[in-house]
């Protein structure tokens, strides 16, 4: 049972939102609560809030999946995480499981195992539909593409100072009429890049960057049929065309390895919040990203707890850099030891060479040895032994990696990207601390 608790850390990286992080750890007290108890499946507890009855409170450890009879939206709730910072601190035993509980477990184990039949019957679908809605699309899609490609050439050719009033508007419209037109890729980046007018002095030459990505594509995508297939694989996924889940099941790439999870990042959307987690193979070498989607406040998939380790077959996703993947089987995450990662100048190399495959990449991975954060002009970054160094992001809050080395070397796990690194997880000697 103990093998099996997680980290405060980890536990802390399942709140939606700061304050309900804030929250669960007020009510991380044995006090609050007359019933606790816990199996391997599952710990669940009673909270005395402000009325009479207390709240009834289950996590099943294995989704995680949370309930609790209090009213708020949130998954988890403040009592949800309160009890699993309690467990992982040690503070509940393990008893035998309430009828309650156990007829909750059972019955989503009933849903899964009809979950996992639907997905094994196979889907008639028509395959003269199917071809004529991919042609109708593929219409749609060019003829967004060459109305960007054209507008494109127009803001080169006026000079973007023009973009400086009103620019952030022009640019949502195209943005907007890229979704129209099913080519949500583009549109993404058009937002992304509405953000960047007027911000700063260097704002014209990072639009520029933004735009020469973006003709970029547009010509990838005129000459389609010329590409290797993994090349257009990937124009087509930076255009937002999907490739389906049953699709990669049945035929990615699949490598079983030891996966060092390696960190988690969400990304707050308008209408969904994003997870990205990022895997290391112990013995491939092979960095592999799981994403996974949710509404704000509701629960993300959280099977993947970052400094563990797991045993796992993964499916890539198809591209020139196969490097979103799914989850097929895995074991039980174990603790990581503290990983053998790179010097800034091999994971620069290693950045390099995916590039060359991908270069609408935005980000990538990277697992440094032996650096210290330190002073880098007015900001701070990560220096290793040679002396070379990495600039972490603007926003990136040094003090927490400042408290963990102490001036002594750490491993690093952290997302590189043109705003500089972010860091995930560290190693405070083999203990992992997340970030």
């Amino acid at each position: 049972m103990a093998d099996r608790r997680w980290s405060v850390e980890q536990v802390l990286a399942l709140a939606p939102d700061p304050a309900s992080g804030k929250a669960g750890r007020s009510q991380a007290s044995a006090g609050k609560w007359p019933l606790l108890g816990a199996s391997p499946e599952a710990v669940w507890g009673a909270c005395q809030g402000s009325g009479k009855t207390p709240y009834q409170t289950v996590v099943e450890l294995s989704g995680p999946a949370f309930r609790c009879s209090c009213p708020s939206r949130k998954f988890p709730c403040k009592h949800a995480l309160g009890l699993l910072l309690l467990w992982a601190g040690g503070s509940v035993e393990e008893t035998d499981t309430p009828e309650s509980v156990r007829t909750w477990l059972g019955e989503r184990a009933d849903r899964a195992r009809q979950a996992e039949e639907r997905t094994r019957t196979p889907v008639r679908r028509d395959p003269a539909a199917a071809a004529k809605r991919a042609e109708q699309r593929t219409d749609r899609v060019a003829g967004g593409v060459a109305e960007l490609s054209v507008w494109l050439a127009d803001q080169v050719r006026r000079g973007l100072s023009a973009l400086e009033r009103g620019g952030r508007t022009e640019l949502g419209g195209v943005a907007a009429r890229m979704v129209d037109a099913q080519a949500p890729g583009p549109a993404g980046v058009l937002r992304r890049a509405a953000r960047l007018v007027g911000r700063g002095k260097e704002w014209p030459a990072r639009l520029l960057e933004e735009f020469a990505l973006l003709h970029l594509l547009t010509e990838a995508f005129s000459r389609l049929a010329s590409h290797p297939e993994p090349l257009a694989d990937t124009v087509r996924a930076r255009l937002g065309f999907v490739t389906e889940t049953a699709e990669v099941r049945e035929n990615g790439e699949r490598v079983a390895d030891v996966w060092l999870v390696a960190g988690l990042v969400d990304d707050e959307g308008d209408q969904l919040v994003s997870r990205r987690v990022w895997l290391w193979g112990k013995h491939s070498g092979r960095y592999a990203l799981v994403l996974s989607f949710a509404p704000p406040g509701r629960p993300l998939d959280f099977s993947l707890l970052p400094g563990s380790q797991v045993s796992a077959t993964v499916a890539f996703y198809p591209g020139a850099l196969p490097l979103r993947a799914l989850v097929l089987e895995s074991g039980e995450p174990v603790p990581a030891p503290c990983p053998a990662g790179d010097s800034v100048e091999a994971s620069l190399e290693d950045y390099a060479a995916a590039l060359a495959s991908d270069p609408w990449l935005e980000r990538w991975p990277v697992v440094l040895s032996d650096v210290v954060p330190a002073r880098l002009g007015e900001g701070w970054g990560l220096s290793d032994v040679d002396g070379l160094a990495l600039p972490l992001a603007a926003e990136t809050d040094p003090f927490p990696l400042l408290a963990v080395s102490g001036g002594a070397p750490l491993t690093v796990a952290a997302e590189w990207s043109a705003a500089g690194l972010r860091p995930l997880s560290c190693w405070d000697g083999e203990r992992p601390v997340l970030l």
